[in-house]
């Protein structure tokens, strides 16, 4: 168990993030191109909010997922690395005679993630704001503070000097490596695009129906979505097991049950606060239920 895990879990821990995609999305058709082409309300955000959100296809497919921040004159999109080269095409690719102009700040700004039950001591021992509410930010000097969490542990995002990443560790804050990340978030449940949410993804598939509203007009996928919500269910879901094994098993390990075909493992690690392994896995209806056992050849697995 290693001091950036224990950090993360029962106290606060630093995470580098700068690999993240980060974009600022300015002119006066902003809102309105963002709002329609995402699933969530962005003309309803105001300054210092923010919410979660994905691109779909006219298929209703998940081409990627957003933070978006909103400031006074232009939002800010965090994203995840690999989403970096493709993201402005599939924005601007429906920008028409909108007055929207995007500028990638990846290289020319840090991101900072400071994660754990402590996270917010830490930011009031340093005198700074801490957002109380998901995706509020407010400003730090120079800096952005937001409350977005990677892990699924209470936590908070610094946009703004690397500098910042010394003064964390200096109230006490101890820096998680990139197995500590992954660790905790497949053990919190919480998918990562690429990784858990793909291409071929439905919204309702993923369970992080967070990133839809129901409420909005029209955007690109929603008939999918809305026809899947009539229908009352998708044929799949992603879930949380327990696997009792000592060693996680690969990526596209498929689950059994009753001898037949029950779904497939995206993501699964050793879990040294289970003593065994923590996975995420797409089920196959009826045996996304709580306390179904499956079966990856020998092992078992229990959906959490």
């Amino acid at each position: 168990m290693t001091q950036g895990y224990e950090a993360l879990r029962h106290g606060a821990a630093v995470l580098d993030l700068s690999s993240r995609g980060r974009f600022l999305v300015r002119g006066r058709d902003r809102a309105r191109l963002l709002h329609n082409i995402t699933t969530n309300e962005i003309k309803k955000l105001t300054p210092r909010s923010g919410c979660y959100a994905f691109l779909l296809t006219q298929q209703g497919r998940i081409q990627a997922d957003l933070n978006l921040f909103c400031f006074a004159d232009h939002f800010l999109i965090d994203t995840e690395p690999e989403l970096r080269q493709q993201l402005p095409q599939l924005i601007l690719k429906f920008k028409v005679a909108d007055q929207v102009e995007l500028e990638d700040v990846t290289e020319t700004t840090a991101s900072i993630g400071l994660e754990g039950p402590a996270a917010a001591a830490v930011l009031s021992s340093l005198n700074a704001p801490v957002p109380a509410q998901p995706y509020a930010h407010l400003p730090w000097g120079e800096s952005t503070i937001a409350n977005a969490s990677i892990t699924g542990q209470p936590g908070f995002r610094i946009f703004g000097p690397a500098a910042h990443a010394s003064a964390l560790e200096s109230a006490g804050a101890k820096l998680a490596s990139d197995v500590d990340i992954r660790t905790v978030r497949i053990e919190n449940g919480r998918p990562r695009y690429g990784d858990d949410i793909r291409e071929t993804s439905l919204p309702q598939e993923t369970q992080q129906m967070h990133a839809v509203s129901f409420n909005k007009g029209c955007y690109v996928g929603q008939e999918i979505v809305e026809r899947i919500r009539a229908q009352g269910r998708v044929n799949r879901k992603l879930v949380r097991l327990s696997i009792d094994s000592p060693t996680a098993p690969a990526s596209g390990t498929k689950l059994e049950a009753d001898g037949k075909e029950a779904g497939e493992i995206m993501s699964a690690v050793y879990s040294p606060d289970s003593s065994g392994v923590a996975a995420l896995a797409y089920v196959r209806i009826p045996h996304d239920e709580a306390g179904t056992v499956l079966k990856a050849g020998e092992i078992t697995a229990r959906v959490v």
